[in-house]
């Protein structure tokens, strides 16, 4: 995550950036250096299970907490489980965006070994599972068979270029509107999209997603869980590559003056409090299109098939150059989210049923991968 320049310099006060740079010299200019390497590694192991995994663990995931394990003991199998360590219980109280999460990690593997030769048959929850919490139950078997039949998908080529891109889009650029139609088209697991870059819409979603924002900061215990998951500066981020990023000479300079840490985030009379709200409206606020994706049900399998629905919408955005971002405050269900929650279903699913995913579209700058802990972490049994 960045700031733009005028944000920080009013965040520090250009005096203080300068006078940073020059005595601290090497580390303000320090970028992670293990955290993005297991976007080099994808695609580099023979063993076709652990090849497809290597591509799987980039998959979009809530707040970066790639809540995936992997147990490889079966030949031919890979079981996967959630890490209950690593949800969400305040933002995310049912792990419905932490399901959603695990759909998209089953599909980059699934398109992962089509590409590889190989045919998935997934079964999603053999061992039943809690509409309420997840639990140590496995979340899916996929089997691998070699296919020599299988075909590719164009998607795939896109895996290693997916962002999610959480700086703000260029206002002056408009989103064509055949975009959302080959948005659309990717869709293919179940759910319904949506989408609109009407001007109207486009107002009224960036008010409705700005104040769900504003909710989710002002909610104690649900800014306390992002604010525990902040890793600021290239050491934490190589220690604990998940969670929200800080990184860059501008982060590095506000940890190193004393300007920015949790506490900082935290006080809301601090100039890092209010340069964080400013710089978080900055993407709500320049939407240039917003898409959504429905389910008639709310099912754990539902949750699944919006994941798998939304890295394919994700990797279609990407070969047509769009910036993209979820947007899952209004869809957060606890009490203080209640009425936005009530309104975007209102809004988006007039005639029923979940609205899974909710994100905007636009044209930003180019971003780095978000950090990823390495394959080998991930795997709990082999």
């Amino acid at each position: 995550m960045t700031l733009s320049r005028r944000k920080a310099i009013a965040l520090i006060g250009g005096g203080v950036v300068v006078a940073a740079a020059a005595s601290t010299g090497y580390s303000v200019t320090r970028l992670p250096q293990t955290a993005a390497l297991p976007w080099a590694a994808a695609g580099t192991y023979s063993e076709p299970r652990r090849k497809a995994l290597s591509f799987a663990l980039l998959a979009p995931n809530p707040h970066n907490r790639q809540p995936w394990k992997v147990d490889l003991s079966v030949e031919n199998m890979v079981t996967v489980y959630v890490d209950t360590d690593r949800l969400l219980p305040h933002t995310d109280p049912f792990n419905r965006q932490i399901t959603i999460g695990l759909g998209c990690f089953l599909e980059v593997m699934r398109m992962a070994a089509a590409e590889d030769g190989y045919r998935v048959e997934l079964t999603i929850f053999p061992e039943g599972e809690d509409a309420t919490q997840l639990d140590q139950r496995p979340v899916a078997h996929a089997r691998f068979t070699p296919d020599a039949d299988k075909i590719a998908d164009p998607l795939f080529a896109h895996v290693l270029h997916r962002r999610s891109l959480k700086e703000p889009f260029d206002t002056s650029r408009s989103v064509p509107a055949q975009s959302l139609a080959s948005l659309g088209a990717a869709v293919t697991a179940g759910t319904t999209f949506g989408g609109s870059i009407l001007p109207q819409d486009i107002a009224d979603l960036r008010q409705l997603s700005h104040e769900a924002l504003r909710i989710e900061i002002e909610t104690p215990q649900t800014y306390q869980e992002s604010v525990d998951l902040f890793r600021i500066g290239h050491r934490e981020v190589d220690a604990n590559p998940d969670g929200i990023d800080f990184t860059g000479p501008l982060f590095e300079t506000l940890r190193l003056t004393g300007l920015f840490d949790r506490d900082s985030a935290l006080d809301t009379s601090s100039a890092a409090y209010q340069a964080g709200m400013d710089a978080v409206y900055a993407n709500t606020d320049t939407a240039m299109g917003h898409l959504w994706l429905v389910t008639s049900d709310n099912t754990r399998r539902d949750q699944i098939k919006a994941g798998a629905d939304w890295v394919r919408v994700n990797l279609a955005a990407t070969s047509l150059g769009l910036g993209i971002q979820p947007l899952s405050q209004p869809l957060q269900e606890y009490p203080e989210m209640a009425k936005l929650y009530a309104k975007i279903h209102d809004q988006l699913a007039p005639e029923g049923g979940t609205v899974q995913m909710f994100a905007r579209i636009g044209y930003g700058p180019t971003v780095s991968p978000s950090p990823r802990w390495p394959l080998e972490e991930k795997i709990v049994q082999t």
